[in-house]
Protein backbone atom coordinates (compact mmCIF):
# COMPACT_ATOMS: atom_id res chain seq x y z
CA UNK A 1 0.00 0.00 0.00
CA UNK A 2 1.03 3.41 -0.86
CA UNK A 3 0.88 6.56 1.90
CA UNK A 4 -1.57 8.39 -0.31
CA UNK A 5 -4.05 4.79 -0.31
CA UNK A 6 -4.24 5.05 3.52
CA UNK A 7 -7.09 7.36 4.38
CA UNK A 8 -10.30 7.52 2.79
CA UNK A 9 -11.71 10.56 2.68
CA UNK A 10 -15.79 10.91 4.32
CA UNK A 11 -18.40 12.44 1.99
CA UNK A 12 -18.96 14.73 4.55
CA UNK A 13 -17.74 18.82 4.50
CA UNK A 14 -18.20 21.31 6.85
CA UNK A 15 -18.12 25.02 4.52
CA UNK A 16 -18.37 28.33 6.00
CA UNK A 17 -21.55 29.81 6.94
CA UNK A 18 -21.96 33.88 6.79
CA UNK A 19 -25.36 33.52 7.91
CA UNK A 20 -24.11 32.34 11.50
CA UNK A 21 -23.41 35.30 13.62
CA UNK A 22 -22.33 36.57 17.39
CA UNK A 23 -22.71 39.57 19.31
CA UNK A 24 -19.79 40.96 20.16
CA UNK A 25 -18.04 44.21 21.92
CA UNK A 26 -17.25 47.53 19.57
CA UNK A 27 -15.27 50.19 20.59
CA UNK A 28 -14.78 53.11 19.25
CA UNK A 29 -12.56 56.53 19.95
CA UNK A 30 -11.03 59.60 18.17
CA UNK A 31 -7.88 59.67 16.55
CA UNK A 32 -4.70 60.31 18.67
CA UNK A 33 -4.79 63.81 16.87
CA UNK A 34 -8.19 64.62 17.60
CA UNK A 35 -8.34 63.76 21.39
CA UNK A 36 -6.82 66.71 22.72
CA UNK A 37 -9.57 68.56 23.95
CA UNK A 38 -12.34 66.51 23.14
CA UNK A 39 -14.77 64.11 25.71
CA UNK A 40 -14.17 60.33 24.90
CA UNK A 41 -16.13 59.66 21.71
CA UNK A 42 -18.11 57.13 23.85
CA UNK A 43 -19.59 59.69 26.00
CA UNK A 44 -20.10 61.82 23.02
CA UNK A 45 -22.35 58.74 21.74
CA UNK A 46 -24.20 58.55 25.03
CA UNK A 47 -24.82 61.73 25.25
CA UNK A 48 -26.79 61.75 21.88
CA UNK A 49 -28.75 58.57 22.85
CA UNK A 50 -29.45 60.10 26.12
CA UNK A 51 -30.67 63.65 24.46
CA UNK A 52 -33.36 61.61 22.25
CA UNK A 53 -37.01 62.00 23.49
CA UNK A 54 -38.55 58.59 24.49
CA UNK A 55 -41.16 58.15 21.47
CA UNK A 56 -37.89 57.84 19.27
CA UNK A 57 -35.82 56.16 21.68
CA UNK A 58 -38.78 53.88 21.75
CA UNK A 59 -39.08 53.37 18.01
CA UNK A 60 -35.74 52.59 17.48
CA UNK A 61 -35.92 50.19 20.51
CA UNK A 62 -37.87 48.30 18.27
CA UNK A 63 -35.87 48.91 15.27
CA UNK A 64 -33.03 46.92 16.92
CA UNK A 65 -35.22 44.22 18.58
CA UNK A 66 -37.42 43.02 15.80
CA UNK A 67 -34.33 41.93 13.68
CA UNK A 68 -31.84 40.73 15.98
CA UNK A 69 -34.81 38.74 17.98
CA UNK A 70 -34.66 36.47 14.66
CA UNK A 71 -30.82 36.09 14.90
CA UNK A 72 -29.96 35.90 18.65
CA UNK A 73 -31.42 34.45 21.62
CA UNK A 74 -31.90 36.41 24.90
CA UNK A 75 -30.29 39.38 23.10
CA UNK A 76 -32.11 42.01 25.32
CA UNK A 77 -29.74 39.81 27.82
CA UNK A 78 -26.71 40.06 26.09
CA UNK A 79 -27.04 44.06 25.36
CA UNK A 80 -27.93 44.63 28.94
CA UNK A 81 -24.90 43.27 30.12
CA UNK A 82 -22.94 44.93 27.38
CA UNK A 83 -24.23 47.95 28.45
CA UNK A 84 -22.86 47.16 32.48
CA UNK A 85 -19.88 46.26 30.78
CA UNK A 86 -19.26 49.99 29.74
CA UNK A 87 -21.18 51.62 32.86
CA UNK A 88 -17.91 52.54 34.62
CA UNK A 89 -16.51 54.64 30.91
CA UNK A 90 -19.74 56.59 30.34
CA UNK A 91 -20.65 58.98 33.19
CA UNK A 92 -22.77 59.77 36.07
CA UNK A 93 -26.88 58.98 35.06
CA UNK A 94 -29.65 57.14 36.03
CA UNK A 95 -30.28 54.96 32.87
CA UNK A 96 -33.57 53.57 32.55
CA UNK A 97 -34.58 50.71 30.12
CA UNK A 98 -34.78 51.72 26.79
CA UNK A 99 -31.44 53.59 27.68
CA UNK A 100 -29.54 50.43 28.69
CA UNK A 101 -30.57 48.65 25.89
CA UNK A 102 -29.29 50.93 22.73
CA UNK A 103 -25.95 51.85 24.50
CA UNK A 104 -25.51 47.96 24.42
CA UNK A 105 -26.56 48.01 21.14
CA UNK A 106 -24.05 50.85 19.86
CA UNK A 107 -21.22 49.45 21.84
CA UNK A 108 -21.71 45.91 20.39
CA UNK A 109 -21.61 44.73 16.67
CA UNK A 110 -23.00 41.64 15.34
CA UNK A 111 -19.97 39.08 13.71
CA UNK A 112 -20.08 36.54 10.86
CA UNK A 113 -17.44 34.64 12.77
CA UNK A 114 -17.68 31.75 9.64
CA UNK A 115 -17.69 33.94 6.89
CA UNK A 116 -14.43 33.91 5.19
CA UNK A 117 -13.47 30.30 6.48
CA UNK A 118 -14.07 27.70 8.44
CA UNK A 119 -11.26 25.65 9.12
CA UNK A 120 -8.09 23.84 11.02
CA UNK A 121 -10.41 21.53 13.16
CA UNK A 122 -9.59 19.71 16.50
CA UNK A 123 -11.30 16.36 17.46
CA UNK A 124 -11.91 15.17 21.04
CA UNK A 125 -14.11 12.09 22.47
CA UNK A 126 -17.14 13.31 24.76
CA UNK A 127 -16.71 10.09 26.77
CA UNK A 128 -19.09 11.45 29.40
CA UNK A 129 -22.43 11.34 26.25
CA UNK A 130 -24.17 8.56 24.99
CA UNK A 131 -24.03 7.92 21.73
CA UNK A 132 -27.85 7.49 19.79
CA UNK A 133 -26.93 3.99 17.89
CA UNK A 134 -24.25 0.94 19.56
CA UNK A 135 -21.09 1.31 18.29
CA UNK A 136 -20.55 5.07 18.27
CA UNK A 137 -18.88 7.36 19.94
CA UNK A 138 -19.27 11.09 20.63
CA UNK A 139 -17.48 13.90 19.96
CA UNK A 140 -16.68 17.68 19.67
CA UNK A 141 -14.41 19.52 17.47
CA UNK A 142 -13.30 22.58 17.44
CA UNK A 143 -12.81 24.79 14.67
CA UNK A 144 -11.14 28.31 13.58
CA UNK A 145 -13.45 30.50 12.07
CA UNK A 146 -12.63 34.02 10.15
CA UNK A 147 -14.58 36.83 9.54
CA UNK A 148 -14.57 40.75 8.59
CA UNK A 149 -11.08 41.53 9.03
CA UNK A 150 -9.39 38.30 8.89
CA UNK A 151 -9.87 37.85 12.98
CA UNK A 152 -9.99 34.43 13.68
CA UNK A 153 -12.13 32.86 16.24
CA UNK A 154 -12.80 29.43 17.74
CA UNK A 155 -15.94 27.55 17.09
CA UNK A 156 -17.46 23.93 17.95
CA UNK A 157 -19.52 21.38 16.14
CA UNK A 158 -20.51 18.26 17.63
CA UNK A 159 -21.04 14.89 16.51
CA UNK A 160 -21.00 10.74 16.41
CA UNK A 161 -18.49 8.64 14.56
CA UNK A 162 -19.37 4.88 14.10
CA UNK A 163 -20.25 2.34 13.88
CA UNK A 164 -17.61 1.46 10.82
CA UNK A 165 -16.95 4.71 9.26
CA UNK A 166 -20.52 5.69 9.96
CA UNK A 167 -20.31 9.79 10.51
CA UNK A 168 -22.78 11.98 11.69
CA UNK A 169 -22.37 15.97 12.15
CA UNK A 170 -24.87 17.86 14.62
CA UNK A 171 -27.07 20.51 12.98
CA UNK A 172 -25.18 23.72 14.37
CA UNK A 173 -27.44 26.25 15.74
CA UNK A 174 -28.69 29.32 14.05
CA UNK A 175 -27.26 31.04 16.97
CA UNK A 176 -23.59 32.46 17.74
CA UNK A 177 -23.75 32.92 21.39
CA UNK A 178 -20.81 34.86 23.45
CA UNK A 179 -19.56 33.61 26.79
CA UNK A 180 -19.55 36.22 29.52
CA UNK A 181 -16.40 37.36 30.72
CA UNK A 182 -14.72 36.92 34.08
CA UNK A 183 -10.81 39.11 33.98
CA UNK A 184 -8.53 37.97 36.36
CA UNK A 185 -6.03 40.16 38.23
CA UNK A 186 -3.06 38.38 36.54
CA UNK A 187 -3.51 38.61 33.07
CA UNK A 188 -6.03 35.68 32.35
CA UNK A 189 -9.49 35.13 32.32
CA UNK A 190 -12.67 32.64 33.04
CA UNK A 191 -15.29 32.38 30.21
CA UNK A 192 -18.52 31.34 31.33
CA UNK A 193 -20.25 29.31 28.23
CA UNK A 194 -23.62 28.46 30.20
CA UNK A 195 -25.95 30.45 28.17
CA UNK A 196 -24.84 28.28 25.08
CA UNK A 197 -27.86 25.53 24.62
CA UNK A 198 -25.15 23.08 22.82
CA UNK A 199 -21.34 23.45 21.77
CA UNK A 200 -22.18 24.89 18.16
CA UNK A 201 -23.50 27.85 20.30
CA UNK A 202 -20.09 29.00 21.72
CA UNK A 203 -17.88 31.37 19.60
CA UNK A 204 -14.65 32.16 21.71
CA UNK A 205 -13.24 35.32 19.75
CA UNK A 206 -10.60 37.51 20.90
CA UNK A 207 -10.67 39.08 24.54
CA UNK A 208 -7.06 39.75 25.91
CA UNK A 209 -4.99 42.22 24.25
CA UNK A 210 -2.36 39.28 23.17
CA UNK A 211 -5.20 38.07 21.02
CA UNK A 212 -5.82 41.38 19.01
CA UNK A 213 -5.84 39.74 15.70
CA UNK A 214 -7.05 36.74 16.57
CA UNK A 215 -7.25 32.79 18.14
CA UNK A 216 -6.16 30.10 15.92
CA UNK A 217 -5.39 26.56 15.74
CA UNK A 218 -7.00 25.34 18.85
CA UNK A 219 -5.31 22.01 19.37
CA UNK A 220 -7.74 20.18 21.92
CA UNK A 221 -6.40 16.95 24.10
CA UNK A 222 -8.48 15.02 26.83
CA UNK A 223 -5.88 15.54 29.67
CA UNK A 224 -5.75 12.51 32.37
CA UNK A 225 -3.66 14.06 35.08
CA UNK A 226 -1.46 11.71 37.54
CA UNK A 227 -4.48 12.25 40.35
CA UNK A 228 -7.13 10.66 38.20
CA UNK A 229 -8.98 14.00 36.99
CA UNK A 230 -9.60 14.36 33.41
CA UNK A 231 -10.38 18.09 31.85
CA UNK A 232 -10.58 19.54 28.27
CA UNK A 233 -7.01 21.43 27.50
CA UNK A 234 -6.39 23.03 24.24
CA UNK A 235 -3.07 25.03 23.04
CA UNK A 236 -3.87 27.98 20.75
CA UNK A 237 -1.58 30.46 19.06
CA UNK A 238 -2.96 34.38 20.20
CA UNK A 239 -2.34 37.22 17.50
CA UNK A 240 -2.18 40.86 18.55
CA UNK A 241 -1.34 41.56 14.51
CA UNK A 242 2.60 41.39 15.20
CA UNK A 243 3.48 39.10 17.79
CA UNK A 244 2.16 35.35 18.18
CA UNK A 245 2.38 33.60 21.44
CA UNK A 246 1.16 30.53 22.73
CA UNK A 247 -1.77 30.38 24.96
CA UNK A 248 -3.96 27.46 26.72
CA UNK A 249 -7.83 26.49 27.47
CA UNK A 250 -8.57 24.80 30.23
CA UNK A 251 -11.89 23.81 31.43
CA UNK A 252 -13.66 20.35 32.83
CA UNK A 253 -15.58 20.76 29.81
CA UNK A 254 -16.59 23.58 27.47
CA UNK A 255 -19.13 25.40 29.93
CA UNK A 256 -16.74 26.84 32.03
CA UNK A 257 -13.03 27.70 30.69
CA UNK A 258 -10.05 29.48 31.71
CA UNK A 259 -8.16 31.07 29.13
CA UNK A 260 -4.37 32.17 29.82
CA UNK A 261 -1.32 33.10 28.78
CA UNK A 262 2.10 30.49 28.82
CA UNK A 263 5.22 31.83 30.33
CA UNK A 264 8.59 31.24 29.19
CA UNK A 265 11.09 30.76 26.42
CA UNK A 266 9.92 28.22 24.41
CA UNK A 267 5.96 30.00 24.27
CA UNK A 268 6.20 32.69 21.95
CA UNK A 269 5.98 30.65 18.29
CA UNK A 270 2.91 28.55 16.64
CA UNK A 271 1.81 25.28 17.01
CA UNK A 272 2.14 23.32 20.40
CA UNK A 273 0.68 20.43 21.24
CA UNK A 274 0.05 18.94 24.96
CA UNK A 275 0.32 14.78 25.38
CA UNK A 276 -2.54 13.43 26.39
CA UNK A 277 -0.58 12.80 30.35
CA UNK A 278 2.41 13.67 31.30
CA UNK A 279 5.42 11.33 31.13
CA UNK A 280 8.26 10.82 33.75
CA UNK A 281 5.78 12.66 35.98
CA UNK A 282 5.94 15.96 33.74
CA UNK A 283 3.96 17.78 31.16
CA UNK A 284 5.45 16.84 27.70
CA UNK A 285 4.58 19.15 24.56
CA UNK A 286 5.30 19.21 20.48
CA UNK A 287 6.28 22.64 19.21
CA UNK A 288 8.14 23.68 16.46
CA UNK A 289 10.06 27.07 18.43
CA UNK A 290 12.64 27.03 14.47
CA UNK A 291 10.16 27.10 12.46
CA UNK A 292 11.57 24.45 10.88
CA UNK A 293 11.83 21.09 13.17
CA UNK A 294 9.79 19.45 15.29
CA UNK A 295 10.84 19.92 19.06
CA UNK A 296 10.06 18.09 22.53
CA UNK A 297 9.10 20.58 25.24
CA UNK A 298 9.19 19.74 29.03
CA UNK A 299 8.16 21.12 32.31
CA UNK A 300 7.05 20.75 35.81
CA UNK A 301 4.39 23.48 35.12
CA UNK A 302 1.53 23.88 32.94
CA UNK A 303 1.84 27.12 32.51
CA UNK A 304 5.82 27.71 31.92
CA UNK A 305 8.23 26.40 29.39
CA UNK A 306 11.34 27.31 29.29
CA UNK A 307 13.99 24.26 27.62
CA UNK A 308 13.31 22.16 24.73
CA UNK A 309 15.29 20.18 22.25
CA UNK A 310 14.43 19.41 18.27
CA UNK A 311 13.38 15.87 17.79
CA UNK A 312 12.93 15.80 14.22
CA UNK A 313 14.13 17.36 10.98
CA UNK A 314 13.00 17.92 7.34
CA UNK A 315 14.07 14.46 5.34
CA UNK A 316 11.62 14.51 2.38
CA UNK A 317 10.74 16.64 -0.78
CA UNK A 318 7.37 17.63 0.67
CA UNK A 319 8.96 18.65 4.43
CA UNK A 320 12.12 20.78 2.83
CA UNK A 321 10.68 23.88 4.31
CA UNK A 322 9.62 22.96 7.52
CA UNK A 323 7.62 20.26 9.97
CA UNK A 324 5.38 20.79 12.83
CA UNK A 325 2.33 18.58 14.26
CA UNK A 326 -0.99 18.34 13.34
CA UNK A 327 -2.27 18.07 16.59
CA UNK A 328 -1.52 16.49 20.39
CA UNK A 329 -0.03 13.36 19.95
CA UNK A 330 -1.86 10.15 20.40
CA UNK A 331 -1.13 6.61 22.36
CA UNK A 332 -1.36 3.58 21.00
CA UNK A 333 0.27 0.08 21.93
CA UNK A 334 3.37 0.58 19.55
CA UNK A 335 3.75 4.46 21.12
CA UNK A 336 2.73 8.33 20.41
CA UNK A 337 1.17 8.75 16.93
CA UNK A 338 1.67 11.89 16.07
CA UNK A 339 -0.03 13.69 12.78
CA UNK A 340 2.60 15.87 11.30
CA UNK A 341 2.62 18.67 8.46
CA UNK A 342 5.06 19.36 6.04
CA UNK A 343 5.66 22.67 3.87
CA UNK A 344 7.60 22.36 0.60
CA UNK A 345 7.56 23.52 -3.24
CA UNK A 346 5.01 26.40 -3.71
CA UNK A 347 4.19 26.52 0.15
CA UNK A 348 2.49 23.34 -0.26
CA UNK A 349 1.17 21.82 2.92
CA UNK A 350 0.41 17.91 3.21
CA UNK A 351 0.16 15.72 6.01
CA UNK A 352 2.33 12.89 7.46
CA UNK A 353 2.92 10.60 10.39
CA UNK A 354 5.57 9.66 12.67
CA UNK A 355 5.54 7.47 15.79
CA UNK A 356 7.46 8.49 19.16
CA UNK A 357 8.59 6.22 21.51
CA UNK A 358 6.31 5.44 24.53
CA UNK A 359 8.51 5.95 27.15
CA UNK A 360 11.06 8.37 25.90
CA UNK A 361 9.15 10.51 23.01
CA UNK A 362 12.57 12.28 21.91
CA UNK A 363 13.04 8.91 20.23
CA UNK A 364 11.89 9.11 16.56
CA UNK A 365 10.75 4.98 15.84
CA UNK A 366 9.09 5.69 12.44
CA UNK A 367 7.87 8.08 10.06
CA UNK A 368 5.77 8.38 6.77
CA UNK A 369 8.02 9.15 3.84
CA UNK A 370 5.20 10.54 1.50
CA UNK A 371 2.40 12.37 2.31
CA UNK A 372 -0.87 10.72 3.31
CA UNK A 373 -3.14 13.44 2.34
CA UNK A 374 -2.69 15.75 0.20
CA UNK A 375 -4.48 18.91 -1.87
CA UNK A 376 -6.04 17.21 -4.92
CA UNK A 377 -6.65 18.57 -8.54
CA UNK A 378 -10.00 19.97 -7.03
CA UNK A 379 -8.44 21.43 -3.79
CA UNK A 380 -5.62 23.23 -4.95
CA UNK A 381 -7.56 26.69 -4.71
CA UNK A 382 -8.94 27.99 -2.07
CA UNK A 383 -8.13 31.15 0.52
CA UNK A 384 -4.68 29.63 0.89
CA UNK A 385 -3.94 27.12 -1.81
CA UNK A 386 -2.20 24.13 -1.93
CA UNK A 387 -3.02 23.24 1.93
CA UNK A 388 -3.88 20.72 3.44
CA UNK A 389 -3.42 20.79 7.91
CA UNK A 390 -5.46 19.33 10.78
CA UNK A 391 -5.54 20.36 14.50
CA UNK A 392 -5.97 16.57 15.96
CA UNK A 393 -7.23 13.19 15.15
CA UNK A 394 -9.41 10.73 16.61
CA UNK A 395 -8.93 6.77 17.34
CA UNK A 396 -11.12 4.09 18.00
CA UNK A 397 -10.54 0.53 18.12
CA UNK A 398 -7.70 1.04 15.98
CA UNK A 399 -9.44 2.93 13.39
CA UNK A 400 -8.51 6.62 13.07
CA UNK A 401 -10.66 9.56 12.11
CA UNK A 402 -8.65 12.58 10.45
CA UNK A 403 -11.05 16.20 10.22
CA UNK A 404 -8.44 18.40 7.98
CA UNK A 405 -9.10 21.81 6.03
CA UNK A 406 -8.26 22.40 2.83
CA UNK A 407 -6.96 25.51 1.62
CA UNK A 408 -7.53 26.90 4.80
CA UNK A 409 -11.20 27.62 3.61
CA UNK A 410 -13.27 24.82 4.88
CA UNK A 411 -13.46 21.34 6.38
CA UNK A 412 -13.17 17.48 5.52
CA UNK A 413 -12.47 14.32 7.15
CA UNK A 414 -10.43 11.12 6.23
CA UNK A 415 -10.77 7.35 7.93
CA UNK A 416 -7.92 4.62 7.99
CA UNK A 417 -6.86 1.86 10.18
CA UNK A 418 -3.87 2.34 12.65
CA UNK A 419 -1.88 -0.60 11.14
CA UNK A 420 -2.10 0.14 7.45
CA UNK A 421 -0.60 3.65 8.39
CA UNK A 422 2.40 2.19 10.62
CA UNK A 423 3.07 -0.85 7.67
CA UNK A 424 4.09 2.99 5.52
CA UNK A 425 6.21 4.16 8.20
CA UNK A 426 10.03 3.57 7.58
CA UNK A 427 12.31 3.66 9.98
CA UNK A 428 12.82 7.03 11.99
Amino acid sequence: MNAADVFTTLDVELKPDPSRTVIRPFSFGYPSAFKAGHPPRSQVVVDRIRALDDTMRERMRDLLLTPMRERHRNVEQVLLRRFEDVREDIGEGDFNDDEKLLIGAYFSQEYAFESAALFNPSIVLLADEEASVPGAVRFVMSLRGIGEGHISSITFRTGEWGPGDRLVLDPPSAHGVPPRIERQDDGWVRLLCEDSQDASETVIFPVLPSQRQGIEDLRLVNFTDHDGVRSIIGTYTAFDGKDARQEILRGVDLRRVEMRPLAGAMTGYKGMALFPRRIDNQFVMLGRQDSENIWLLRSDDLYTWETGAPIMAPKYPWEFVQLGNCGSPIEIDEGWLVFTHGVGMVRGYCIGACLLDKDDPSKVLARTASPLLFPSAEQRGGYVPNVTYSCGALIKDRRILLPYAIGDEYSAFAVANVDDLLAVMTAG
